[in-house]
């Protein structure tokens, strides 16, 4: 039996919506733009607020205001209509996420101001664009009215975007603390080289040490992304030095 969910005292949730076996559940621009299309259809439904979003591969982070306390049904009518959508499109059928959607409740002003900046940095760290478009922090700096409900976030920052601005340079990662952001834990070694087999189409990894350099590249990054794995696991699975690793980890486009 599953654990009830404790009610946020704010209404106020971190919200993460996986692929099912971490695989991708956006493939093109179309595909985002959909799925944000369902998230302003399922707003007006049930009369909930986004106060920022990261849509990303294979996840799809938002902080919601549940002002009606109707969680599981909004999360619930975005999976099945984002899933008939895609299983139509790619003549696929099947789960495309994860049973079970995580949630954190936020519950204090300066935990909701850093996992709106961890949120809007989660481009930046899994390696792919500093101006990665498919999330919110577009909507706050250049004043659009699209999915994100700013008002409340704005008046944190006394109206003042280059306050805000501000307070997302100041990021440091390293101090970050990223799995409670998350709501994950990392991957074990077992789980992490079955996805490298299947991503790699490889069933021995170590013969990835062999790969030219640009094959060695491509495949690696791909492995860089996967959400919950570590650099240094990566070398260790492979049996490639943590420096090269962290090497192909830089060249890749921020």
């Amino acid at each position: 039996m599953r654990a009830q969910r404790k009610k946020s005292n704010t209404n106020v949730y971190h919200v993460i919506i996986r692929g099912i076996n971490r695989q991708e559940i956006f493939l093109d621009n179309q595909d985002f733009r959909k799925f944000l299309k369902e998230v302003k259809r399922t707003k007006k439904l049930y009369q909930y607020e986004v106060y920022a979003y990261a849509l990303m591969p294979n996840h799809v982070h938002f902080i919601i205001h549940d002002t009606m306390e109707n969680l599981s049904t909004i999360m619930q009518s975005l999976n099945v209509s984002y899933s008939y959508y895609f299983n139509q499109k790619y003549e696929r059928i099947g789960h495309l996420f994860e049973n079970r959607f995580k949630s954190k409740n936020i519950e204090d002003v300066s935990y909701l101001k850093n996992v709106i900046r961890y949120i809007h940095k989660n481009p930046e760290n899994a390696g792919i664009t500093n101006n990665y478009p498919w999330v919110s922090y577009y909507e706050y700096v250049e004043n659009k009215d699209e999915i994100t409900d700013k008002n409340f976030i704005m008046k944190l920052f006394d109206y003042n975007i280059s306050n805000f601005k501000i307070f997302h340079e100041n990021y440091n990662k390293n101090q970050d603390l990223g799995n409670s952001y998350e709501l994950i834990s990392k991957i074990e070694d077992e789980e992490a080289i079955k996805l490298m087999k299947e991503i790699a189409n490889e069933e021995n990894l170590v013969k990835i040490q062999n790969y030219d350099n640009d094959r060695k590249y491509n495949v690696i990054k791909k492995f860089i992304q996967i959400e919950g794995i570590k650099k240094v696991q990566i070398a260790r699975i492979l049996g490639i030095s943590r420096k090269t690793i962290e090497k192909i980890g830089k060249r890749m486009p921020l």
